[in-house]
């Protein structure tokens, strides 16, 4: 099954044009004819099928013929707040594979001991998209804007609260401390690690600090063990 995305769809569409890009993959590459049919996703758990009415590699018209509710695969609620990487593939490479485990929601922090202060929010978006067609999901994660740790602390969220850090004081296992069905914020930091300032900070507002294990992770390797941590706490 090949999985296509398009945000704008509501219960009233009943045709959707595809720009050229899509249109060209429609037609060039996956060699779809007039009356075959298409899965199409609007991002928000709604799964359409559509039948090509136009198959022009410019143009691709396509007749929508039935939808239905998918709802996402996981019981749990999911928001990663990590630092970008000072190499942005390796941020690029965490939202692909977090996205196809499994994951809601997404927050680039701004750090004290940030390398990378500027992200192309567009691009990542598209990473993002592009791993919820290849995944088959019908659900987008969200992703917010860049923001200043000291700005995301101060958020009143529901749900567990950790902060992953490298610092020698008590932390607990991650696994030890998820149960299932659970809504979950997890903070991940730079490569230099959080600060103790926004440790400090981040324990006053009752986040709880937590460990991947004795081994000393890349930024984006502990973002991935624990998006996969929740998911297998829900298996």
């Amino acid at each position: 099954m090949q999985l296509f995305y398009t945000a704008n769809l509501t219960e009233n569409t009943r045709q959707i044009t595809f720009n050229n890009i899509e249109s060209r993959h429609i037609i060039r590459v996956l060699r779809k004819k007039t009356g075959d049919l298409l899965h199409i996703t609007d991002g928000k758990g709604m799964l359409y099928t559509a039948k090509i009415a136009l198959a022009n590699d410019k143009k691709c018209v396509a007749a929508i013929v039935s939808a239905i509710e998918k709802p996402k695969p996981w019981p749990y609620h999911l928001h990663i707040a990590m630092a970008p990487t000072k190499s942005i593939d390796r941020f690029e490479w965490f939202l692909e594979k977090a996205v196809e485990i499994g994951i809601d929601e997404i927050t680039p922090l701004l750090c004290q001991h940030s390398e990378r202060k500027v992200i192309k929010i567009t691009r990542l978006e598209k990473i993002i998209e592009a791993a919820m067609k290849q995944s088959l999901q019908c659900k987008l994660p969200k992703l917010n804007a860049l923001t200043k740790f000291s700005d995301f602390i101060q958020q009143d969220l529901d749900g567990k609260l950790y902060i992953a850090h490298c610092e020698t004081t008590q932390r607990h296992s991650l696994k030890k401390l998820l149960a299932p069905k659970e809504r979950v914020t997890i903070l991940i930091g730079p490569e230099g690690d959080f600060s103790p300032a926004e440790i400090e900070m981040a324990l006053q507002r009752h986040y709880a600090p937590i460990t991947f294990g004795e081994n000393r992770l890349r930024t984006e390797t502990a973002g991935i063990v624990a998006v996969q941590t929740v998911s297998l706490i829900n298996q």
